[in-house]
């Protein structure tokens, strides 16, 4: 079969997307993507299997991130190609997470792809990700 061959569609709008990631230090994962991008705690749980782990969101979406923590440090290695995109909702909105961002000291870095260099501004997770928070279309 080839892309886009069959007949079956799977509906996404009844799919829930969650996107897990290992860490190293969870309370700096809380503290940036929570404390500073505003995310939810949606939940978390201690060991279960030797994980603990946080769920991070906005209520009553379709995803959330999760990041877990055990005694198995974490074996990944982040690529500049590897993006978050977080779309702020209004201009006021965006500049004032862009500016929560600067008091937490959180150093700007280069995107690789240029349109990122445009389009939005690009910062690193504690764990070295790339996320993006998009400028508004004008």
């Amino acid at each position: 079969m080839r892309l886009g061959e069959g007949n079956s569609m799977i509906n996404l709008k009844t799919m829930n997307l969650r996107i897990a990631r290992h860490t190293s230090d969870l309370n700096a994962i809380i503290l940036f993507y929570h404390n500073i991008l505003g995310l939810e705690i949606l939940g978390s749980f201690k060991n279960h299997g030797d994980y603990d782990g946080v769920f991070l969101g906005i209520k009553n979406e379709n995803w959330h991130l999760e990041f877990t923590v055990s005694s198995e440090k974490p074996d990944h290695k982040a690529d500049a190609n590897d993006l978050l995109v977080f779309y702020p909702e209004s201009q006021e909105k965006f500049l004032e997470l862009i500016d929560k961002i600067r008091k937490a000291e959180i150093k700007v870095a280069k995107p690789k792809n240029p349109y990122w260099e445009e389009n939005g501004i690009t910062y690193l997770d504690p764990d070295g990700y790339r996320i993006v928070i998009a400028k508004l279309a004008k």
